[in-house]
């Protein structure tokens, strides 16, 4: 589950076998095609904890998803975390309030659920992809006026900042789910490097490989 709609085509048209767009609502593309032979959905969750937590929630519940693995993008808070880097994410941690209002959750923590993190790194050992396992911190802002890490980031040494993996954890937990998120360093905040627009789409497709090959091997 990309945030962008138009990463989940990409996927679609060159990834996978066979595919077929199911849902369109909203222009959010769905499409349900065939992985080495697996059956596999990719759509796009959209941008922060409101847009995926209503995504994720009718996948799960409306329409018996049993795992949602989120792919996306994040910014390294450390300059010994560099570009093209792949975390699997341990604890996303948030000032959200999201978790407290629907589910009554409190604390600004929230653990990834179900068994697909450990397949992640099942995966990549055996694929002998390096990835990085910790804590991110899932933001409801992207622009501060204040520079530096934010307390929560702090508080719980996150290695990273994201926008959706709290609210997913906290609908996955409630329903019972399992659900992950995969992330590449597309910024390294301190020193503002960054992945070019034109690199982007072929610097993901790791995490991408990874992430599909993970989800095949929970069946």
């Amino acid at each position: 589950m990309p945030g962008d709609p138009l990463r989940a085509k990409f996927i679609a048209d060159n990834i996978l076998q066979n595919p077929e767009l199911v849902s369109h609502t909203r222009n959010v593309f769905f499409y349900t095609g065939t992985y080495n032979g697996h059956q596999v959905t990719v759509g796009a969750s959209g941008m922060g904890c409101p847009s995926i937590g209503i995504y994720s929630f009718e996948l799960f519940k409306e329409y018996d998803v049993q795992c949602i693995i989120r792919i996306g993008t994040c910014g390294s808070y450390h300059p010994h975390i560099g570009l093209y880097e792949l975390i699997n994410t341990d604890l996303a941690c948030s000032e959200s309030t999201f978790a407290a209002c629907a589910f009554g959750f409190e604390g600004d923590t929230m653990p990834h659920q179900g068994n697909a993190y450990d397949i992640i790194n099942q995966t990549a050992a055996s694929l002998q992809m390096n990835i990085r396992q910790g804590n991110i911190h899932s933001s409801d802002v992207f622009y501060r006026k204040d520079p530096g890490i934010p307390p929560v980031a702090e508080k719980h040494q996150c290695l990273a900042v994201e926008m959706e993996a709290f609210a997913l954890f906290a609908n996955a937990r409630h329903l019972g789910r399992a659900a992950a998120t995969l992330l590449t360093v597309s910024d390294v905040i301190p020193t503002r490097e960054e992945i070019s627009p034109d690199a982007r789409e072929r610097s993901l497709k790791p995490m991408i490989t990874l992430a599909l090959e993970s989800a095949v091997r929970m069946k």
